[in-house]
This record gives structure tokens, C-alpha cells and sequence, in this order.
């Protein structure tokens, strides 16, 4: 039988939850070789990211601008959360989990434009961006429903308001200054990546006039959580 805790255990660990198929056992045995192994598939995912970018910061290329990005993530997800108050809910065994979703993001290393046309390359990074992101969603869902006691209307509160705020202020910092670059037209030339931000662009608007209903959604359920216990 496989040790959980092995090399071997650790990555079967991860296929399974790159395949959606982790159940509430595979997380519990979640520990610290799993939280290194997740930080070094974020280091490596965040190398290959930026390795054909024309002029990326010094963090991108050495990777730890990944590092950053999902230790704010987790920081986030835990805090916003937190008054709801899930069973089991720990810091460390979500930037756990964080960490260990790092990996589809390879996708966006493939360097596209080399070997596409512009607009064949423009329209493969939109749909790497989309599959990804949809896989972490759907991932952090299924983590949510199998860790803690969320379930129904008060887990899909739960997890779009954090989705939509991530979205729209991932716009805000304009991480690439390209969004606006792009909507205003001050870039002339055309870039494979264009479509991707302009899907990001389109999300964060979504996220934005969806933002009051969420907030109120989520403010109910936390009163309610908060009056069930008591």
C-alpha cells in the first residue's frame, strides 16, 4: 500500500486533486511534505510563466512572484471566510491545498505565438485562462464542500464574493498595466495575450455590478451561521 506521506503519496495526492477526484481523506492526510511540494510546483509554474516574457520583473522571472500571489490568495480566502466560520478551517492546510492547484498554470508557459497565428494565439491563452480558471473554481469548491461543514446556497455564497473581489482587484492593480493599455488603445500592436486581458477586463466588470448582491448574500449567511450556532 502507498504511504500518503511518501514522494509517491504526495503526488498521487496531487493527481487526484488535478482530477478533481480528492475526497475528504485524501485532505486530511495533508501535511507538510504536501505544502512543500505545492510550493515548489508554484515556484516552478511561476519560472515557466514569465521564461518568454519580453521584459518581466525580476519576481516573475525567479518565480516568487507566484510564491507571492498565492500566499496572498490563501491569506485572503482564509480571512473572508473566517466569520462564517467553517469547521476545521486552518490557514495552513488551505495554502496547502492553494499551493497544490498551481500546477494547471503551466499551460500559460507554452509559448502559443510561436507557433500560431496572432489571432489563433490571442484565442488559445483566452481559453488556457478560462479552463484554469474555471478548474480553480470548481476545485475550491469541491475543497469547501468535502473540508468543511458549507453546503447549498451558504457554499455558493461563500465562494463566488471571494472569487468576484480576487477578479476585480486583480484589474485594479493592473498587474501587467496591459488591461488599460488595451481598452483605452494606446497599444497599437497587438499582443498573443490581448484577448486574455480583455476577458479579464470583461470578468472584473461582471464581478463589479455583481459585488452588491454578493456582499448582502454573504452578510445574510453569516448572520444566519452566527444564529443557527448561538
Amino acid at each position: 500500500m502507498t504511504n500518503a506521506n511518501s514522494v509517491s503519496g504526495v503526488a498521487a495526492t496531487q493527481w487526484r486533486i488535478l482530477s478533481l477526484r480528492f475526497t475528504e481523506t485524501d485532505l486530511e492526510r495533508l501535511d507538510t511534505r504536501h505544502l512543500v511540494f505545492g510550493l515548489l510546483a508554484t515556484w516552478a509554474v511561476g519560472i515557466g510563466r514569465y521564461w518568454d516574457h519580453p521584459q518581466p520583473y525580476l519576481l516573475q522571472s525567479l518565480g516568487l512572484g507566484s510564491l507571492a500571489v498565492m500566499g496572498c490568495l490563501a491569506v485572503f480566502l482564509y480571512l473572508i471566510l473566517l466569520p462564517l466560520k467553517p469547521e476545521r478551517w486552518s490557514f495552513v492546510h488551505l495554502l496547502t491545498f492553494v499551493t497544490l492547484t498551481a500546477l494547471p498554470a503551466i499551460l500559460y508557459a507554452i509559448p502559443v505565438e510561436r507557433f500560431m497565428s496572432l489571432a489563433d494565439a490571442r484565442a488559445a491563452n483566452v481559453w488556457a485562462l478560462a479552463l484554469v480558471a474555471l478548474w480553480r473554481v470548481v476545485a475550491l469548491g469541491r475543497y469547501l464542500r468535502e473540508w468543511t461543514d458549507l453546503s447549498g446556497p451558504l457554499l455558493i455564497a461563500s465562494l463566488l464574493l471571494p472569487l468576484a473581489l480576487v477578479v476585480a482587484t486583480l484589474t485594479l492593480l493592473n498587474l501587467e498595466q496591459a488591461v488599460f493599455n488595451i481598452m483605452s488603445g494606446l497599444q497599437e500592436e497587438g499582443t498573443a495575450s490581448d484577448s486574455a486581458y480583455q476577458l479579464l477586463f470583461f470578468l472584473s466588470m461582471a464581478s463589479y455590478f455583481a459585488s452588491p448582491f454578493l456582499v448582502f448574500v454573504y452578510g445574510v449567511a453569516v448572520w444566519t451561521r452566527r444564529r443557527d450556532r448561538s
